[in-house]
Parts: C-alpha cells; sequence; structure tokens
C-alpha cells in the first residue's frame, strides 16, 4: 500500500484536507495571544488594567488573550499593541 503523503510536508497534506488556512488562523492567533500575555507580564499589567489602557471590557480582553478565539479585528490589535507600547506591523509573506 503506498502512502499518497510520504515525501510531502505537513503544509501540503493540510492543503489536500482543506483545513490548511483554518489551522494557520488558528496558529497566528495562538502567537498573538502568547506574545500579548508576555508583554502584559513584562510591564506588570493585570487583565483589568490592560483593558482599561485598551479603553474596552475585560471581556474584550479575554477574548483577545483567548488562542481559541480568532476572531479579532485589526482595530482590537491596535489598541492592544498601543497599552504596551508596541507599533502592529501586519504583512503578506
Amino acid at each position: 500500500m503506498d502512502n499518497k503523503h510520504l515525501g510531502s510536508n505537513f503544509d501540503d497534506f493540510l492543503e489536500e484536507e482543506g483545513i490548511l488556512a483554518e489551522v494557520e488562523a488558528v496558529a497566528i492567533k495562538r502567537v498573538i495571544a502568547f506574545q500579548l500575555a508576555e508583554l502584559m507580564e513584562e510591564k506588570r499589567l493585570s487583565k483589568t488594567a490592560m483593558a482599561k489602557r485598551m479603553k474596552t471590557s475585560r471581556a474584550a480582553l479575554n477574548r483577545l488573550l483567548d488562542p481559541a478565539n480568532k476572531s479579532v479585528t485589526l482595530q482590537t490589535l491596535e489598541s492592544a499593541a498601543l497599552a504596551v507600547d508596541k507599533r502592529l506591523r501586519v504583512e503578506f509573506v
């Protein structure tokens, strides 16, 4: 029995399964949530203080920090970046 995936890479497999974009979106959101949590810790910001700096609710911040919640707007990301004294950079590769 031949394995059609032998010699291919994982991205090819995900593409064939039709889930590459979804898997990449989840991975990107996990990185964003991780980086933001690290920056908050570095700046000693509680969730309440961070939400206040972002001029948003703590529930909205929790959604942003939730690695499984991939619905996030550029406006929210920009607010979060400014709240931790960073700039947001988005690029196509």
